[in-house]
């Protein structure tokens, strides 16, 4: 890493191929709590409230996982690792 250019071209790199294994891991848990989620009868409605904040957090892992933690990490490069380094 020698300029700024180059830190966010390696966190953007690494972002876009994390993209797809992630994608791939939250659909299946999603699609697997889908009947869940539609399910009624006896114990429904118990499953139901296990299962709602089970999606919420696939999504909330989503998004942590490829927009805030790698600028949380460039923050993290830029100020403190390479500070004289950087340009």
């Amino acid at each position: 890493m020698n300029t700024d250019k180059d830190l966010q071209d390696a966190i953007i790199h690494g972002a876009v191929r994390r993209l797809r294994p992630k994608m791939m891991t939250i659909m299946a848990a999603f699609v697997g709590l889908l009947p869940i989620m539609w399910s009624t009868g006896a114990g429904a409605d118990v499953m139901k409230r296990i299962a709602a904040p089970m999606v919420g957090g696939l999504v909330t892992s989503f998004i942590l996982g490829l927009l805030v933690y790698p600028a949380i990490y460039y923050i993290w490069k830029s100020k403190f690792e390479l500070k004289g380094k950087l340009k």
